[in-house]
């Protein structure tokens, strides 16, 4: 038998399977398009996305062979909710987490509430970029959509309901709503009173890993599935990757480098919320029962890609079959340092910060060249890691070592960055599509294939290869952090 890991991201699904004995069977991914009704909207047409998951998992099944699927699981994005019907119809489009929309009503929170009252709940750090505000736009400006709706779903959970299951959301998804009480597990009935929102539109919280229902049928013959999958319960997709990645105990951490770039440390227990919160950090359950973790995130691949779209788009098109860009590009950047200060506020910034600026690229001359520029992009979004970074260990959570995953983390360059910026070891796993890894781990612990996450985790995550710091390039970048730290303060009555 073999296990289904789906990773449903902002701008792309990837589908894996995995063979019980640690191999990897198939793989699949698919793109979709960000829609951008007005300015500062964000959104994905929730049935096109949902087509291209199911494209997925019908292709990926298929690379099974005689190993046929026996069980599903989901990592996916937070916050984004699509609004269905109880007979499973979908009513709207998925508003995303970079969507502006909701601001003023996370300052009513606020005011109502009390910062500190409201972390004491739901231990994040208050922003738009929550499904809270999304949640109360709806209400106020698309009312007859929230009538109608029986649930908001999130997507991992969405994407279950729609293959035949129970509404029902991991406790770390459900943590990115707002809505979610950590300690007591389930909805908090004061932050749901104060929104207006009914908990019969919401889907029911339960650990990561619990069975969620089987594939019904006539879903499972269209998909290509044998009778019968076991549909699991995931999780928030950086708490899949965590696990993914190997780490299913407190001290390590993961840095998973997507389209956004997330470092998630984990903790044996829920840390001081008064330590957190000056630091700006959220806490969250892990995909791992009795461990909890924190999300610093901030434009990543995101920056690539727009660097590419910008300043290579007409090599992209003559490039031959098989040719990668970004490899290209990667070899024109110095090795050196760059003299470029970058502020990596293209959009919205992630935790802890979440700033809604610009971004900018400063030192630039008639001698730049366009590697440097994508390094002083790397180095930048690197930078904004450091401050917390250097919080954590102040605080005694051990930063000495990271696992890095994703699609960035095959990029040797960018991982030596990081390793010199932050003076210490990046670590690439053999896998490094550490969220499909993950779900199918969970997926193959409540199908009886695994006794624990620890074996599934054990028999498939082994190192590839480590990037040591450079420590004459970590003394330069510690002096370039110091003129960094000044730029947004310089610049912010006019961005």
């Amino acid at each position: 038998m073999s296990l289904l890991g789906i990773d449903i991201g902002t701008s792309g699904c990837k589908g894996a399977a995995y063979s019980a004995g640690g191999e990897v069977l198939s793989t699949a991914k698919r793109s979709y398009p960000i829609v951008h009704p007005e300015p500062g909207w964000a959104e994905l047409e929730s049935a096109e996305v949902l087509g291209r998951v199911f494209d997925v998992i019908r292709e990926t099944a298929a690379g099974c062979g005689a190993d046929p699927v026996r069980a599903i699981a989901f990592s996916s994005m937070g916050e984004a909710m699509v609004p269905v019907s109880a007979d499973r119809r979908i009513l709207g489009n998925s508003i995303l987490m970079a969507d502006s929309r909701g601001g003023g009503y996370v300052e009513e929170l606020r005011e109502r509430l009390g910062t500190e009252r409201f972390y004491g709940i739901n231990p994040n750090v208050l922003s738009p970029n929550y499904s809270y505000p999304k949640l109360k736009w709806i209400m106020e400006h698309r009312p007859e959509l929230f009538e109608a709706a029986d649930l908001f779903l999130l997507w991992g959970d969405f994407a279950a309901y729609m293959l035949g299951c129970e509404p029902l959301t991991s406790f770390s998804l459900a943590n990115r709503t707002l809505l979610f009480d950590i300690r007591k597990e389930d909805w908090s009935d004061e932050l749901l009173s104060l929104a207006g929102i009914s908990r019969d539109k919401l889907p029911v919280p339960t650990a990561s890993g619990t069975p969620a229902g089987t594939v019904s049928p006539a879903v499972a013959e269209r998909l290509g599935l044998p009778p019968g999958v076991l549909v699991v319960v995931g999780a928030h997709d950086q708490c899949c990757n965590s696990l993914g990645s190997g780490i299913y105990s407190a001290g390590r951490a993961v840095c998973g480098i997507g389209t956004v770039e997330c470092i998630a440390p984990t903790y044996a227990g829920i840390p001081e919320a008064g330590a957190m919160l000056e630091a700006g950090l959220n806490i969250e359950h892990h995909a791992v029962a009795g461990l909890y973790t924190s999300f610093i995130y901030n434009q990543a691949g995101a920056l690539v890609n727009w660097f590419k779209e910008t300043f290579a788009s007409a090599d992209e098109r003559l490039l031959p079959d098989g040719a990668d860009l970004l490899e290209i590009l990667n070899g024109e950047m110095p090795e050196a340092p760059t003299g470029l200060l970058v502020l990596p506020y293209f959009e919205m910034t992630g935790a802890p910060t979440f700033l809604d600026a610009s971004g900018v690229i400063a030192g630039l001359k008639t001698t730049t060249t366009r590697g440097e520029i994508l390094k002083g992009l790397m180095e930048a979004e690197t930078f904004y890691f450091v401050d917390s970074i250097d919080r954590l260990s102040r605080m005694g959570i051990d930063t000495s070592e990271f696992v890095a995953t994703g699609g960035g983390a095959r990029s040797d360059r960018w991982l030596q960055i990081k390793a010199d910026i932050f003076g210490v070891p990046f670590v690439r796993p053999a896998i490094t599509e550490a969220g499909t890894l993950g779900a199918a781990i969970l997926a193959g612990v409540a199908a009886g294939v695994f006794g624990d996450v620890r074996e599934g985790a054990d028999l498939f995550v082994e190192p590839e290869k480590t990037f040591e710091p450079d420590a004459g390039r970590h003394d330069i970048y510690r002096e370039r952090y110091r003129a960094y730290e000044t730029l947004y303060p310089s610049l912010r009555g006019i961005l």
